[in-house]
This record gives structure tokens, sequence and C-alpha cells, in this order.
């Protein structure tokens, strides 16, 4: 048997190919699908089929894409209006070599998700492994909110009786292989484990405790974020997006080329580290590190206006225009050639950012200066503690909340690690805060310090 994970860092998706005696099949695969081409090539083995768990909604979906390039049959689950592919239902099976892929449909994350049961009936007619999608993750369940407050409570109950009537009487040996891992978006705490089974998860998973009004009543007060790019991704998976042909190539532009962009509506991403952002950008840029690009991304940029990523000369280019077209965005413009440094070296206006250590922060407080602590954490983690006197806005809703920070006062911005604050810095200098200023190591430092906080 042949199976491999394919995962896409900072979006924690995970898509895969299985397929047995020259014959392949991919599920949920990502929008740049050279690596599965790259697959079917070292197996010597053709992609027959490509099946959808459910709408994705954190990602474009690649399937329009590899089937244009491979002879195979799209397939996904039954309720909803797909505009392209095929209808499988309940105890529909498809057989690859000695593999057999069995449909599940397994309702509650999203109405047509489905589970692919997978049997190797050279050895056994048990039950290997089970693609789950978004229903059950390692020591998680799926959201079950994108279907507005009144739905919830009944996309819960249904999530539930998927796993409890249909994933969980598998058996306790059977493999689990979700759509995602630790840090996604689609569920509120997956475990940093790649794959997991049944039998583990009746253990360990904090949420198969609970009994079934329990386990509604969980999923009903969680606390999760909705990016904006979700909506676009929502259409693009339904409708498919456009085909690419080969990833688009992102044109060079020095820094005069630059300029004269930036006297229209241009989108201008620095990607390099809050320190570098810090020590020197260019003015009315946004900072989103390299690695935490996919994940944030979606909360700030559009699919109409040209975007350009800013870096250090450091050869990250090619990656982060990956990290675009998964999420959907054809608008890639371009860079600038040489980074960052060609820009100072053409003698180009320069901005910093003010950057302060958490000691500095405790010596302002401690003397009663006049400040607006700003904590861009997430909510859940304002709540378990935080620094007396801060106000909370998470980063992804800075740009919608923005007139709640006071333009009359020194801002001073703290997160987990420095990372996101200088996020919102950025966001802030943009829209005309001047005296804004992030904290380096933020909350991470503030605790090493051994300084207060509120519980």
């Amino acid at each position: 048997m042949i199976l491999e994970m394919v995962k896409s860092e900072g979006i924690s998706h995970n898509s895969y190919v299985i397929g047995s005696k020259g014959e392949l099949a991919v599920i949920d695969p990502r929008r740049d699908v050279d690596i599965y081409l790259e697959l079917s090539r070292k197996y010597d083995s053709a992609i027959r089929y490509i099946f959808e768990t459910h709408r994705n909604e954190d990602y474009t979906v690649g399937s329009l894409e590899l089937a244009s390039r491979v002879d195979a049959e799209i397939l996904h689950g039954p309720h909803m209006d797909f505009k392209y592919g095929n209808a499988v239902i309940d105890g529909d099976s498809f057989d690859l070599g000695s593999l057999e892929l069995e449909v599940m449909e397994t309702p509650g994350h999203t109405m047509e998700s489905i589970t692919l049961v997978v049997r190797d009936k050279d050895i056994s007619n048990d039950v290997y492994l089970v693609f789950t999608g978004d229903v059950i993750f390692a020591g998680e369940g799926g959201r079950v909110d994108f279907f507005g407050e009144s739905k919830t409570p009944s996309m819960a109950e249904l999530l539930y009786n998927s796993i409890h009537q249909k994933i969980l009487p598998l058996g306790d040996n059977v493999l689990i292989y979700p759509a995602h891992g630790a840090g996604s978006v689609c569920g509120a705490d997956i475990r940093e484990q790649e794959f997991t089974t049944i039998g583990y998860e009746k253990k360990t998973n904090p949420l198969l405790q609970l009994k079934k009004e329990e386990f509604i009543q969980h999923k009903v007060e969680e606390k999760l974020y909705t990016p904006p790019y979700f909506s676009k991704m929502e259409e693009n998976n339904q409708k498919g997006a456009p085909l690419l042909g080969c990833l688009p190539e992102s044109n060079p532009l020095n820094p005069e080329e630059l300029v004269d962009l930036m006297k229209n509506e241009v989108q201008v991403v620095d990607i390099r580290k809050p320190t570098s952002f810090g020590g020197g950008h260019i003015p009315r840029t946004l900072n989103i590190w390299k690695e935490g690009f996919p994940a944030y991304s979606g909360y700030f940029l559009n699919y109409e206006d040209p975007i350009v990523i800013i870096d250090d000369n450091e050869g990250h280019i090619p990656e982060v225009v990956r990290y675009l077209v998964r999420l959907g965005y054809d608008n890639i413009y371009g860079h600038l050639s040489g980074g960052f440094p060609s820009w100072y070296m053409a003698a180009q206006m320069v901005g910093q950012l003010d950057m302060w250590s958490v000691h500095h922060l405790k010596d302002v407080m401690e003397k009663e200066e006049d400040i607006f602590l700003l904590d861009v954490r997430k909510v859940n983690d304002y709540e378990k503690f935080r620094i007396a006197g801060s106000h909370h806005i998470w980063v992804g809703d800075l740009p919608h909340k923005i007139n709640e920070v006071p333009r009359n006062k020194k801002v001073v911005v703290y997160c987990d690690s420095g990372y996101k604050s200088t996020t919102a810095c950025s966001i802030l200098k943009n829209d005309g805060y001047d005296d804004v200023s992030s904290v380096l190591g933020s909350m991470g430092a503030w605790l090493n310090a051994s300084y207060p906080v509120i519980k």
C-alpha cells in the first residue's frame, strides 16, 4: 500500500495520496498540485480519483487543477450544489488495486462532509484506516459554527452522531488521518499529532468523554475566529477556482518602480521578522512574518489590489507565492528585487517601529504613565491571563475595530511573542497612528521575567 501525507505548513492542512498496484487517489489536494504529480511519477502509478471530504473553508482546493493534468474523477459529498465533480453517497465504494475506499456520510462540520473508510482486501476485510476530513482530529472535533448561531446546536448534534454512531464503531485499532493538525483554525485545540487511532481518541480526546448534551453545549460555547478570506474559499471550492496551469511568476521590481506603484492601490507586505521590520521598513507596508504568512494574510489582504512582497533577498519569494496561491490569491504582482537592502541603498525613505522590552513596559507601568496597552492575542488566551490594564482586540479584528484604539495616547501592543504585535503596529501606523510600540517577546517574555498577570 502507498500512503503519503502532504503537509501545507502555516494553515496546518493535510492532504493524502493513497494507492496500490499502479493506482492512486488524492484526498483534499491543495491548489499547487505539482507534489501529487511528483508522487505519481515516483510510484509509477496513475491518479484515478480525487476525493474532497467537504467544501474546505481555509484553502482553495486543487481538485480541478489536478484533474486538468491527469485523467481522474472528482468526488465529494451529496449535500451541496457543487459546480464540478460527482456526488457520492453512503456505501459507495471505489477500488484501487487491493484497496477498497468506502464512503461514509458524516455531517456536522458541514452537511456534505464524508469520511473515507479504507480496507486492504489482500490482507483483511477489516477496516485499516479512515480519512476523516474535519469531523474528528487528534484531541478535538471539527468546528460547527459556519452556518450561523441558530444552526450551531443542530450541527453539533450531527457531528456528535457522526463520530459516535459511524466512526467510533469501526474499531479501536483503526487509524485516523484528519485533514488538519495543530494550529489549524478548523478546530479549537487540535493536538500536535499527525495521525491517531479510534481507541486512542476514545481514551484521550476530551470531547469524546462528553455526553451528547454536554458535547452540544461545549460546541455552542466555543469561541473561534473566522478569517474574512473564508468566504472566498467557500466560493472557490463550491464553484471551482480558476485554473493556473503553472505557478504564477512574481515580477521583480526596482525601488523606483515600487515607488510609482505605491501611488495607486497596492498591498505591500513585508515578510521579515519583527526585529528587522522595527529596525527599518518601507513606509505604509504591512508586516506579516514569513512563517505566519499563510495563517494571517487572509485576515488583511484583499483579492483585487496587486500584492507586492518585501523580504531581505533571502530567496523566500517562491515559497510565499505558493502560500498565496493556496489561499486563492491570483493578484500576485511582484516583489522588491534585491529585497529591502535595495530600498535603502537607493536612498528611499525608511520607516522605523519603536520596540520595547518587557522591562521597559514594566517601568512605564510602575510610573503610571498614560499609555493604551493593547493585547492582540486570541480572546481565549486573554481571558486566561493578561497584563493589568490591557485592552483586548484580536489582531485579525483590528482593521475593522481600529477606532476602538485612541489616537491621542501612546499605544503599546503585545501578543504571545512579539510577532502578531508587530503586525498590529504596522496596521496602526498605516492608519495614521504615529506613537506606537511593539513589545519584544510580549507575554512569553513577561512571564519569563516573573512579572504579574491577572487571571
